[in-house]
């Protein structure tokens, strides 16, 4: 197990970042916190860019190799400190399903949710995700058997898919009657989760 001395955590405010910044208060390990100005260019800075030259965040650093990419992250994360309980373990039956929803955030979530907001004509059969409403109706499915994604498991899973949902309500994408509402109200309850928000002013 490591410990969290030189755990960095590159972070843009009022960007995907946040929910590695939730994420990392979730583990409740100490790290430091550096801020960039996404809008104002600093991520398209020589030294930044040293970091992680597609010039994103989040980013972080930890035992001396940096990472980007957030479900990367995010599963790294949940590995180097099991004792937070954030991912189940290798054996556990729960764990394909949170491998599932881990990736299915940048792999379905994300395209599906920028394809609907640009309001872009896709070839449902040549991409790899799912139709707009089929993603939606996934995760209302999955909602059914308890508050959380894994049932009544708590997992990193939900700040990934949440925070991308969190989005999705934000500009008015989110169906009127959906359970993920209610879903969205849990997670935004959560004391990690507000302090993550803190970091955005």
């Amino acid at each position: 197990m490591s410990d969290a001395k030189d755990l960095i955590v590159w972070h843009g405010p009022n960007t995907r970042s946040t929910g590695t910044v939730w994420l990392v208060e979730e583990l409740g390990v100490p790290y430091e916190l550096r801020k960039v100005d996404v809008f104002g260019g600093e991520t398209r800075e020589a030294e930044f860019l040293k970091i992680n030259p597609a010039g994103k965040v989040p980013a972080i650093r930890h035992k001396g190799k940096t990472l980007t990419e957030m479900a990367a992250i995010s599963l790294y994360l949940c590995d180097e400190f099991p004792d937070a309980g954030l991912a189940p373990a290798i054996h556990d039956p729960l764990r394909a399903d949170y491998l599932y929803w881990s990736i299915f955030r940048p792999g379905v979530l994300e395209p599906a949710l920028i394809t609907k907001a640009q309001n872009l004509d896709v070839d449902p059969r040549t991409v790899g995700w799912g139709e707009w409403e089929t993603v939606i109706t996934l995760i209302e499915t999955a909602l059914n058997d308890g508050p959380w994604l894994l049932g009544e498991r708590f997992s990193a899973a939900d700040i990934l898919i949440g925070g991308a949902l969190g989005w999705m309500k934000h500009f008015n994408l989110m169906p009127g009657h959906s359970p993920i509402n209610a879903y969205l109200d849990r997670l935004n309850a959560r004391p990690a989760r507000q302090r993550a928000q803190a970091t955005n002013s």
